[in-house]
């Protein structure tokens, strides 16, 4: 995705015109603007020259926005807030000057208040004061004016055209009664000074000032959360070069020089721990709050900070490589892309400014036809114009996005796209890859069962001697239990590995060894009781292993992979929001079942292979929206195939291209966390929705004078102010966001699903060669990319061969296929 700035926007209708006319141009597959940012992001082979000069062709300014890594400063630059400062400096003038004017049309005309008395003794010479006051405000505030206009001469009015309407109409009328005034004498020409609107046009241009200037100080803070990830990376670096020590800016540091962090400072680029060792802060990108140990050998990443010894280190990643970089540049996609769920409001925008200006030129002329004067029908009309509000309808969705996607960052939970953190909501059930996810994916010692004269220390200090020398998974458990237990290790000759079934060597004279049963019973007899204990632990999803001293049974250790401390209670939180919970794992059904319990799953699909999980989600989604929650790693086709793909403990691989949720922490209770968040911000949509929905379908009737008879009638003023507050509601109440909390489940409801399932329909498949794929990122790039299409059911795609087999569950042409891949900088040949 290509993105851009977009200047010269001022409400829904805008955005709705800039998205319109860039996605005429050819080569655009994708295209979504977003007002809070002032930013557009583009998919497709157009190039950038076409792309802004159809944003200007259609009114407004556009520039393409730099890399992430080299242009920082650019990009904090662009999320600077100067519009609050203008506003502010603009608002203080126009006050001055409306005070005046509303002594003299309110204070002096409506209620007596003292003024020079030259200007008592005219009442013309006070019109042409209020005249040349409200043009003074008018000149202030002339932006809304040329927006104005330019909307209207392009075929696409906007909020400033509603605005410029109202207080030009207001204004003109006011004029023509002035000239009027000036050929009448006393009592006739106070009574034209009743007729003037002049407060009424510089009022609403204020009023509107204040609305604009409070939106936009509320739309600073919903930025705050990428500021907030900018400011964390240092702005120098000591790096060594030549054998010196050199401070440098953070943009020159190289991949491969060696860079120094001393205690309290922030680490500058990813990097990996060349020499010493201490415990770093890494909060600032994982949420999780105790320091990690590091020493020769371990990771660092940017922005974290080094708490107590020295560090020497070699740059891995520098610039818009790095974990930080990657993180802000995934917020700031997921702010540039939009919701399904803007969509609604996106239609009513495009149209609704031609309406609304409609419906005040039919309320002014009603209002003539059924007798009322000229001035009484123009304050309706202007009532109309003034008080409808575009704004509030285009800010509803993208600054809760912007804030909730804000929000997760901040924890370590990455959403890549608006899409993916409204879709994480109405996810109905969850896979749960077993090794990694629910377990920790290391096997750990879980029992030590010595028999007869021999102790636990014992049976173990044997079992180290024998295993320190094998390669094999539970060896390493044996071995780490044993280091734990700082036991001495005891020198073995002749070791042996019999590959499947167990270990042999010489201790001290004697023939130890250790394997499974059938290995053991060859050399002693297994007691009856340890073998019933043995096929309980197996029970237990624990893999027993026996020992064994010349003819002497030693005892048995039992190792599994170990549960994670939090995976219970994510299961409990997940089933508490309605959801259903599935674990997939290739091993045999009874550990599976044993594991699946005792985590709490309401469902075990056991001796699922690695390619076959794919199939499963396949499945699965026959029931209703699936999440899979795996590593990332060998769950890529699961991930992509799911309606959701969750890859967790990322650590500072953020960018894992079959995820549509990346957790950075190997925590289980960030999938409920993340679904969570999501409820939250859709629910804040809704309400920001309803909102706006709500005070346009009421504030227009009321402005047009419908409830007139019922004594309810609407000064253009009022109305300026009501539509002025409307959008700075909106964004107020997704600013709550930024206080909801992720993990306190006492709130969770559950949501009744109607479970359905998908049509069923004859599949059809097509072939696609494709040229540029160059490894298996290339091909989950491709294969997420056809799959994200409506029409495809699956996508078979081979980089070696340079293929894509498509299944349709419906027809599709072929260039919407073709135009889809291309979009993603790959060639396709032929479709057939």
């Amino acid at each position: 995705m290509e993105q851009y700035s977009v200047t010269g926007m001022s409400c829904a209708a805008c955005s709705a015109r800039v998205e319109k006319s860039v996605k005429k141009v050819p080569g655009v597959s994708g295209c979504s603007v977003n007002l809070l940012t002032n930013s557009m992001g583009v998919e497709g082979t157009a190039k950038p020259e076409e792309i802004i000069a159809a944003v200007e062709a259609a009114g407004y300014g556009a520039s393409r926005k730099g890399s992430q890594g080299q242009n920082r400063a650019n990009q904090e630059d662009a999320l600077k807030d100067r519009q609050t400062p203008a506003l502010k400096r603009r608002l203080w003038v126009s006050l001055g000057f409306l005070i005046v004017l509303m002594y003299i049309s309110m204070g002096h005309i409506m209620w007596g208040w003292p003024v020079p008395e030259f200007l008592a003794q005219s009442p013309a010479s006070l019109a042409l004061l209020q005249c040349l006051l409200s043009i003074v405000i008018m000149v202030i505030n002339q932006k809304f004016f040329i927006s104005g206009v330019q909307g209207l001469l392009h075929g696409a009015p906007n909020m400033d055209t509603l605005v410029a309407l109202g207080s030009s109409a207001s204004f003109i009328y006011s004029t023509v009664v002035l000239f009027l005034m000036l050929g009448t004498e006393g009592e006739m020409a106070a009574h034209y000074l009743h007729e003037l609107y002049f407060e009424s046009a510089a009022m609403i241009l204020v009023l509107i000032t204040v609305g604009k200037m409070l939106e936009a100080k509320s739309k600073g803070k919903t930025t705050d959360a990428i500021k907030g990830l900018m400011n964390l990376a240092p702005k120098t670096a000591r790096v060594l070069r030549n054998g010196q020590e050199q401070e440098i800016p953070v943009e020159q540091v190289q991949k491969e020089d060696l860079f120094l962090v001393r205690p309290g400072e922030s680490i500058p680029v990813d990097g990996v721990v060349v020499d010493g060792h201490s415990a770093v802060n890494e909060s600032a990108l994982t949420g999780e709050s105790l320091p990690v140990d590091k020493e020769a050998g371990d990771p660092v990443s940017a922005a974290t900070i080094n708490q107590s010894g020295l560090l020497r280190c070699k740059a891995t990643r520098v610039g818009e490589d790095t974990t930080l970089a990657q993180i802000i540049q995934m917020v700031s996609d997921a702010a540039a892309t939009k919701a399904p769920i803007a969509k609604v409001a996106d239609k009513v925008s495009g149209i609704f400014v031609p309406v609304v200006i409609s419906i005040a030129l039919i309320t002014t002329v009603v209002w003539l036809i059924l007798g009322y004067g000229i001035g009484f029908a123009l304050a309706r009309g202007v009532s109309v114009l003034v008080i409808s509000c575009p704004c509030a309808l285009g800010l509803a969705t993208p600054v809760a996005i912007m804030v909730g996607s804000g929000s997760g960052a901040k924890n370590g939970i990455l959403f890549k796209t608006a899409q993916s953190l409204e879709e994480a909501g109405k996810v109905e059930i969850v896979a749960l890859d077993k090794t990694g996810t629910i377990t920790s994916g290391e096997p750990r010692v879980t029992d030590v069962l010595p028999t007869g004269d021999v102790d636990e220390s014992r049976l173990l200090s044997l079992a180290y001697a024998l295993e320190a020398n094998s390669e094999h998974p539970l060896a390493r458990a044996i071995l780490h239990r044993a280091e734990e237990e700082k036991l001495p290790r005891l020198q073995v000759e002749n070791f042996q590995a019999v590959p499947g079934n167990g270990l042999t060597a010489r201790l001290e004279g004697s023939s130890l060894a250790g394997g499974n049963a059938g290995f053991i019973e060859k050399i002693t007899r297994i007691p009856q009781q340890v073998r019933k204990q043995a096929e309980e632990l197996a029970q237990q999803g624990k893999t027993p292993l026996f020992f064994a001293l010349d003819q002497t049974f030693l005892g048995t250790i039992a190792v599994a992979d170990t549960m994670k401390e939090d995976s219970p209670q994510a299961v409990a939180e997940l089933q508490k929001m309605g959801i259903r919970v599935v674990m997939l794992t290739g091993d045999n059904p009874r550990t599976a079942q044993a594991i699946g319990k005792a985590v709490g799953v309401d469902e075990v699909i056991a001796g699922v292979l690695p390619q076959g999980k794919e199939s499963v989600i396949r499945d699965l989604r026959q029931k209703g929206k699936v999440a899979m929650v795996g590593d990332g790693i060998n769950d890529a086709p699961a991930l992509t195939r799911a309606d959701l793909g969750i890859a967790i403990g990322a650590g500072t691989d953020v960018a894992i291209d079959a995820a549509d949720v990346v957790l950075m922490k190997n925590r289980l209770t960030d999938v409920p966390a993340a679904i969570r968040l999501s409820r939250a911000t859709l629910r804040n949509i809704h309400e920001n929705l309803f909102w706006a929905f709500l005070y346009n379908t009421l504030g227009i009737p009321l402005a047009a004078g419908v409830l007139i008879p019922l004594g309810l009638t609407l000064n253009p003023m009022f109305g300026a102010a009501a539509m002025s507050l409307s959008s700075f509601c909106v964004v107020s109440n997704a600013l709550r966001l930024n206080l909801f909390r992720l993990y306190d489940g006492r709130r969770d409801k559950k949501i009744h699903h109607h479970t359905h399932k998908r049509k069923e329909v004859p599949a059809m498949t097509k072939t696609m060669k494709i040229e540029g794929m160059m490894c298996g990122h290339c091909e989950a790039r491709v294969k997420k990319t056809l799959e994200a299409l409506p029409e495809v059911e699956a996508a078979e795609v081979s980089h070696v061969e340079g293929t894509a087999v498509v299944t349709l569950n419906a027809p599709v042409a072929d260039e919407v296929l073709k135009n889809a891949v291309e979009a993603q900088d790959y060639k396709v040949l032929e479709v057939r």
